[in-house]
């Protein structure tokens, strides 16, 4: 899957989660600081991600991720197996 599929993903799980429009969010917006996500969204966030990828991942490291930039950059780590 190609970056760009990963972030239009990342960004819309992202937009219906945290209930804002997908052009609202920049891959340099930090989930917590611009993004509103407090610490119960972003473990929800993390299930709706495993959700749309259809994998299961390390909770403990999404949870380290704190940009949708880096998640994008996470989600192709693994898809991509980099």
């Amino acid at each position: 899957m190609k970056r760009e599929e990963i972030a239009e993903r990342v960004i819309k799980t992202t937009a219906r989660e945290l209930k804002l429009q997908p052009s609202e969010i920049k891959e340099s917006d930090q989930f917590a600081m611009e993004l509103g996500a407090d610490s119960l969204k972003s473990i929800e966030l993390v299930a709706a991600f495993e959700e749309e990828f259809d994998l299961t991942v390390v909770e403990e490291e999404a949870l380290k991720v704190q940009s949708v930039g880096s998640a994008i950059d996470f989600f192709d780590s693994i898809i991509n197996k980099k």
